[in-house]
């Protein structure tokens, strides 16, 4: 499939891109350089520019492929990198999915996640009829379990030991959302 574009009001959601018009290399370097960012996406090792363009060819290939969609969430005005999002493990004919997302480091907390994730959530449900979408994270990782209640994720359990966060096996927290489930009444 050709990657689609999300307008989420103030974020423009667009594939990610390294061609001669645009480049994300170094914001993906820049996320990925991050401590907070490292210390929950370990598998991910992007350690600089030829790592982070083998990465964008490989989120590239999911679009083509139908195995995995993702965003650059962009600043509708100025078009910076905010943040990423990724559903991987697709299934269209079962109608699942898993989110991976991340926030650049200097625009956490300021409800960019929540908000772009709704609108890609609402894409999958709609456009692609998908049923089940899961989230997972490190229990240390508060940020987020915020987003995955805004998003109006269910808890569903605990996977023990799943996760290494710094250098430690730590638990890690399973949500899912159904394209049944009520759409959470506002993102706070």
């Amino acid at each position: 499939m050709d990657p689609v574009e999300i307008n989420a009001g103030e974020y423009y959601l667009r594939a990610f891109r390294h061609d001669d018009r645009i480049s994300d290399v170094q914001a993906v370097v820049d996320a990925f350089a991050d401590e907070d960012t490292d210390r929950y996406l370990p598998r991910m090792a992007i350690d600089g520019a030829p790592a982070a363009e083998v990465f964008l060819q490989f989120l590239a290939n999911g679009w083509k492929y139908d195995y995995r969609w993702s965003w650059a969430v962009c600043d509708a005005t100025t078009a910076e990198v905010l943040a990423g999002i990724v559903v991987r493990d697709i299934d269209i004919r079962g109608g699942l999915g898993e989110i991976m997302c991340w926030t650049q480091p200097k625009h956490r907390g300021k409800g960019v996640l929540p908000a772009a994730l709704s609108s890609v959530l609402s894409w999958l449900y709609g456009a692609m009829d998908l049923h089940r979408i899961t989230y997972r994270h490190a229990v240390s990782n508060k940020a987020s379990q915020r987003v995955a209640e805004k998003c109006g994720f269910t808890l569903e359990g605990r996977l023990r030991e799943e996760a290494v966060v710094d250098d430690q096996r730590e638990d890690m927290l399973l949500w899912s959302r159904l394209a049944t489930d009520p759409r959470p009444e506002q993102l706070r």
